[in-house]
């Protein structure tokens, strides 16, 4: 059965919607959970709010906190990254220490890590860089998860999965969203390797079978509800059900088609929708 399975509704696509005024509407839309980005617990706790008091506040709703998305400055050659660059500022502030010390402030179970700005890097220094950021969230039981993107540094699963292996540790895993696998040519054969206990959380999503010139322009503006796309999210899901991934599903969908419309009508197909290319994966398998 699939209509009590969790769900998690992912934070970014609405960041500019203050996080105590997501809450009813996650829930009356039937998600379980939530992540959260740092700057919603930055910002409640410099208006007053303790942790705690934020933490009620979700479980007042039902919810679970499942995430923090994410850590963007965790590689020595972000910090180094000038102000020319896409939203740098943004995200040399997103540091490894303050994002990792949120999260462990507001009871989150992991934390998300990105390359966002398309530096090039090395094996070596990306390994290096991702143990120290495992090493500083294992005291705090932290588990820590790269997301690769198509138009990063990081750029499939190939080169975020050896960036976890050579990193080494237990604490270290993955977060596999299903616009960034189909966009990047991220392959099945590997996804069957990998042991499903490193995948930490996957998103769900959907696009047109023709991807935009610029790709970085469609995740942030064309991707769709689950099932109304073309991405073999069957596949997709049998995949992770097959490697004995238990990671819950997140639904993250950014689309120009939902800028300005209130978030409740907004995302109150997603779970549903979501719902039910689970069950239909499933009992198709």
């Amino acid at each position: 059965m699939t209509d009590n399975l969790p769900l998690i509704l992912s934070a970014p696509p609405f960041g500019h919607v203050p996080l105590l005024e997501r809450l009813a509407p996650a829930r009356e839309a039937g998600f379980t959970g939530i992540s959260l980005m740092p700057g919603d617990v930055w910002s409640l706790e410099e208006a007053g709010m303790k942790p705690s008091e934020i933490a009620a506040r979700i479980a007042d709703h039902g919810l679970t906190v499942m995430e923090v998305d994410c850590t963007a400055c965790w590689l020595p050659s972000h910090r180094r990254t000038g102000d020319d660059a896409p939203l740098a500022s943004l995200l040399r502030s997103l540091t490894p220490e303050r994002v990792v010390e949120a999260a462990a402030r507001i009871g989150a179970p992991s934390i998300t890590a990105v390359e966002m700005v398309g530096v090039s890097l090395s094996l070596d220094e990306a390994g290096e860089a991702f143990a120290h950021l495992c090493d500083l969230a294992a005291p705090y039981g932290l588990k820590v998860h790269i997301e690769f993107l198509p138009f990063g540094g990081i750029p499939d699963l190939a080169s975020a999965w050896a960036i976890v292996q050579a990193a080494g540790r237990p604490n270290g895993g993955l977060t596999v969203d299903s616009w960034h696998f189909f966009r990047s040519g991220s392959s099945f054969v590997l996804l069957e390797g990998i042991p499903g206990s490193r995948i930490y959380t996957v998103q769900i999503n959907d696009a047109p079978a023709q991807p935009e010139a610029d790709l970085l322009h469609e995740t942030m503006n064309g991707r769709l509800v689950p099932g109304q796309g073309s991405f073999d999210l069957t596949r997709f899901i049998r995949t992770l059900d097959q490697i004995g991934s238990t990671a819950p599903f997140s639904v993250e969908v950014f689309s120009k088609n939902i800028n300005g419309m209130p978030m409740a009508q907004a995302i109150a197909s997603w779970a549903p929708a979501a719902r039910d290319i689970i069950r239909k994966a499933r009992e198709t398998r």
